[in-house]
């Protein structure tokens, strides 16, 4: 059985097949079509993955939808009379767009699909899973566990916010459920928009920024304490109730009122363009530590409902490593596990899981064997070596190609460990916001003016943004205070004590930017101002070839990590293609490119410097 799920119209449409209940591959619009967050149908994405599994959309039994869309417009509508006439504005803004396009996704997407290739309605069965319950689908079925407590926490789906579930073999229960507009993902937004990011894609930078917050200072007493008393109030399961008059997501075209916010708060929101001050840090801080606080109660609820000693979690809440590393490290459950697309993307993947296994009954694999289900999440397109020399001699670039993997690997281990920095394009491509060792940029943990040089000369992106580590599984104990593993870097967890250089008296009270380049343990390029880092451990199961890397850098320098980030500049997608990895390598101040088994040398590429390449690079 083939069954085809899919995620769009909202942010991060995406796609994902399954054949006989197996994850067979995953992709998300926007590495396609270079439109970060692309919410469009995605037809790029399904045609991937049918090449991938090697069928034709006649050959479909099923396609799956990620939401319900008429439970969404009704919760629309009830919200808009809940509120009117404040809600006037965005009820004519959104209408025309529902009753012209997503009341008929039935018709939209048979026409999506049909673009394609054939869709025949007598065979393939068009199917619509709950927004939480593709979440669900999406953490549980791919994980080990037989039996677990599944926590859902996002923006809003349909009506649900937040969910707690227990699956067991098949079986997915729903015990709770909290509903719009009470949300810890709205919440956490809406502070993302007040402190100057781009809510839907901003979340993670506001985390980054939490540490540079003082947790002495007045600022960030204040702030805590008018959270808890103005805006949201926190029972003990977990759930939430926002004071309305303070928000304006539910019906209004803005996440706040500014004004307001700035009478309670005693700042105005920041704009994107503004710098950040240590107030907009202190407040990154305290709803840090709110949303901190209320996923916990969430977890311990779901644990009391369930009995369960492992956990699974997913929604865009389940990004936030942080709040993440916290729960891990209370060892409330014995094991966690994290869809690591647990956004919108994801919704595609457990739509299809919740089809496979409960509409059609087919049987989950759990135990030793369910570690290979998500397959460590590279479940995009790979490139035969044909397909990269063919691009490369398209771009007229200089490469060098190795027959001997081994001397590849030490060669670019050697240039890593001089200071380098080195794009990583190999195998297939990762499914979900993290670059975990096939599209990433790579450099020496060991290098303390690295991470300046990295967000200021080839992110193009804000200096206080921090770095990950990706670290050889076996070794990560000897660099940080982790458990277990950490593959999809959705943990941030201490550095090791014995690894911390001291701080200077008075430390928190230090701007950003004096935090930021102050040295503070000998791996300072993945080395957080609060001394964290947001772990992920390779694995040589799932990326062999990366963590045989790693294992060359050890043995030239002793140390078996380096700086991980994702293939990309600001503003836009991971890279996907060869020709995608080649443009952001020449645009960019990255001095190596490691493709395949080819090596490009910037300095010997015919059209450097950079200021000649956009003219060049894309011949007709």
């Amino acid at each position: 059985m083939t069954i085809l799920g899919i995620s769009a119209f909202y942010h991060d449409a995406a796609a994902a097949i399954l054949q006989d209940g197996e994850i067979i591959a995953a992709a998300q619009e926007e590495r396609f079509t270079r439109k970060k967050h692309d919410p469009e149908f995605p037809v790029n994405a399904i045609r991937a993955c049918l090449e991938y599994a090697g069928v034709s959309t006649d050959q479909l039994d099923a396609v799956v939808f990620y939401d319900k869309p008429f439970l969404k417009f009704e919760r629309l509508l009830e919200t808009y009379c809940a509120f009117a006439p404040k809600g006037l504005p965005s009820f004519l803004l959104s209408m025309p767009v529902w009753l012209g396009e997503k009341l008929f996704l039935k018709k939209r997407i048979r026409e999506g699909i049909s673009a394609i290739g054939v869709f025949d309605k007598k065979k393939t069965e068009l199917l619509f899973a709950e927004h939480h319950l593709s979440h669900a689908a999406s953490a549980f079925y791919p994980s080990p566990f037989e039996e677990s407590a599944i926590l859902t926490i996002d923006g809003v789906g349909e009506w649900a916010t937040a969910s707690i579930c227990k699956g067991k073999g098949n079986e997915i229960k729903v015990l709770k459920e909290l509903h719009f507009p009470h949300s810890v993902g709205l919440l956490y937004s809406a502070f993302t928009y007040y402190c100057g990011f781009r809510v839907n894609s901003g979340e993670y930078k506001l985390m980054g920024l939490a540490p540079y917050g003082n947790p002495n200072s007045p600022v960030y007493r204040h702030c805590l304490e008018v959270i808890r008393t103005r805006l949201v109030t926190i029972y003990e399961d977990g759930s939430i109730f926002l004071d309305q008059r303070f928000f304006g997501y539910a019906a209004g075209l803005r996440m706040v009122p500014d004004g307001k916010w700035k009478k309670l708060f005693g700042f105005g929101r920041r704009r994107p363009e503004d710098a950040i001050e240590g107030y907009h840090c202190d407040m990154a801080l305290a709803i840090q530590t709110i949303t901190e606080e209320i996923v916990l109660k969430m977890a311990k609820e779901a644990k009391r409902l369930t009995g369960c000693k492992h956990l699974c979690m997913a929604g865009g809440v389940a990004l936030n490593a942080v709040a993440n590393g916290k729960l891990h490290g209370t060892g409330l459950y014995d094991d966690i596990f994290i869809q690591p697309a647990a956004g919108d993307a994801g919704g595609a993947l457990g739509a299809a899981l919740a089809a496979s296994h409960i509409c059609f009954g087919r049987q989950r694999v759990t135990g030793g064997q369910a570690a290979s289900v998500q397959k460590g999440s590279f479940l995009g397109k790979a490139y035969a070596e044909r397909e990269i020399e063919e691009e490369l001699k398209l771009k007229r670039a200089v490469y060098r190609r190795y027959d001997k993997e081994e001397e590849f690997l030490q060669e670019v281990a050697r240039l890593l460990a001089e200071g380098n920095i080195v794009g990583w394009f190999q195998g297939r491509m990762e499914f979900g916001p993290r670059a975990l060792g096939a599209r990433s940029i790579l450099a020496d943990a060991r290098n303390p003016g690295m991470q300046k040089k990295l967000n200021l000369s080839i992110k193009y992106r804000e200096g206080f943004r921090p770095f990950a580590p990706a670290v050889l599984y076996e070794d990560a104990g000897e660099y940080f205070e982790l458990e277990g593993p950490s593959p999809y870097m959705l943990l941030v967890k201490p550095v090791r004590k014995s690894r911390r250089l001291a701080l200077p008296e008075g430390y928190d009270a230090f701007g950003a930017m004096d935090k930021l380049y102050y040295q503070r343990s000998d791996i300072p390029s993945v080395t957080h101002v609060d001394h964290s880092a947001r772990v992920q451990t390779v694995h040589r199961e799932t990326n062999e070839k990366f963590w045989r890397l790693l294992q060359q850098f050890k043995v030239l320098t002793g140390y078996s990590l380096l700086v991980n980030t994702s293939f990309n500049v600001r503003g836009e997608p991971i890279v996907n293609t060869p020709g995608d990895a080649y443009r952001c390598f020449m645009n960019t101040e990255m001095d190596y490119l490691a493709i395949g088994n080819y090596l490009l040398d910037k300095k010997e590429q015919p059209f450097y410097p950079r200021e000649n390449i956009n003219k060049i690079i894309d011949p007709d």
